[in-house]
């Protein structure tokens, strides 16, 4: 397999063939996945959940994020590689670019942020850096408390306009990828053909350019209860390495996420 970069996931996009992503958070799980064809790996702030066992993301450090971040990059040197930064890592221009660049070192070939218009400027100064950044809309899990819970973004037409908007402005500011999460299955669509950049979904239905899983749902896992949006592909084959296959056909032939999946 040749290396991924941006390029390649646009390619992907414009000739409309759906992009799979997972996250990982050690080598050999990261060797597992990019060994299976999947294109795109998160380190995601989940960890702080997922391995850690706390009932949200924030108490992830960017250290820790670095670290899962060199493993993860060890064992998947061709893999495109994210990771996420951190609740209150990026609250400055000047916070994100510190904190950026120890995970750039790590491996990541870009890093994640959750949030609108506040991001645009930070965006913007850490593109021009070299530091390339997928944007994050919808449900964003470190802002939890802010919701109330985990819930459903973007239901109402105001709500789903602003988010519209919102994207573009994180596109022109210079963002090169979005995730999101728990919205809508006609919101996704919405955003997905506004951007010319690629749209990774999660909870957001199937008509988003690609898909992403939490990889201890996608084995069902995960302590506590599986989302909605996810499903145990695990059970349905009974081996990780089938579990894995399954995954990447059940996006690229548009099988998963199902009408159950989505919102």
């Amino acid at each position: 397999m040749a290396k991924i970069t941006t390029a390649q996931l646009l390619k992907l996009k414009q000739k409309g063939e759906k992009i799979t992503a997972l996250t990982a958070y050690d080598a050999s799980f990261a060797k597992l996945f990019a060994d299976a064809g999947v294109e795109v790996i998160l380190i995601g702030d989940s960890l702080g959940m997922v391995l850690q066992g706390h009932s949200d993301t924030l108490p992830v450090t960017t250290a820790e994020i670095a670290y899962h971040t060199r493993c993860v990059r060890a064992g998947a040197p061709l893999a495109f590689v994210i990771a996420d930064m951190p609740f209150m890592s990026y609250a400055t221009v000047e916070q994100a670019m510190q904190n950026a660049t120890p995970l750039m070192q790590a491996g990541a070939n870009m890093v994640k942020l959750e949030g609108g218009d506040f991001l645009l400027p930070t965006i913007k100064a850490l593109t021009e850096r070299g530091i390339p950044v997928c944007g994050h809309l919808g449900l964003t899990p470190q802002s939890v408390h802010v919701f109330g819970g985990f819930k459903v973004q973007g239901r109402d037409e105001q709500a789903a306009d602003l988010m519209v908007q919102q994207a573009i402005a994180l596109q022109e500011a210079g963002a090169q990828l979005l995730v999101v999460e728990c919205i809508p299955s006609a919101l996704a669509e919405r955003i997905s053909k506004a951007l010319v950049i690629p749209v990774i979904g999660i909870g957001a239905g199937k008509e988003t350019d690609g898909q992403i899983l939490v990889m201890h749902d996608l084995l069902g896992i995960s302590s506590g209860y599986i989302p909605k949006f996810s499903k145990n592909f695990l059970q349905e084959t009974g081996e990780i390495k089938q579990a894995i296959g399954k995954y990447i056909q059940d996006v690229k032939q548009g099988q998963f996420p199902g009408p159950e999946h989505s919102f």
